[in-house]
């Protein structure tokens, strides 16, 4: 998590999860509050991945110089 103290009170990004933020006045309730935002970010992920099939590649970098 990156967590950012405003004036405002916290704000909480879960870099992992584009779009997933949060925020809270204090510290203890952004946390919470990001909890909150993950687990319905991977409820709608996991919505819209439903029949969708998972595989795994392997990348390979090549540097010339």
């Amino acid at each position: 998590m990156i967590i950012h103290k405003s004036k405002y009170g916290y704000d909480i990004h879960a870099p992992a999860l584009p779009g997933c933020h949060s925020q809270g006045a204090t510290e203890k309730e952004a946390l919470k509050n990001i909890q909150d935002a993950i687990l319905t970010y991977l409820e709608m992920e996991k919505d819209e991945l439903k029949g969708a099939e998972a595989r795994e590649i392997e990348v390979a970098f090549a540097c010339s110089g």
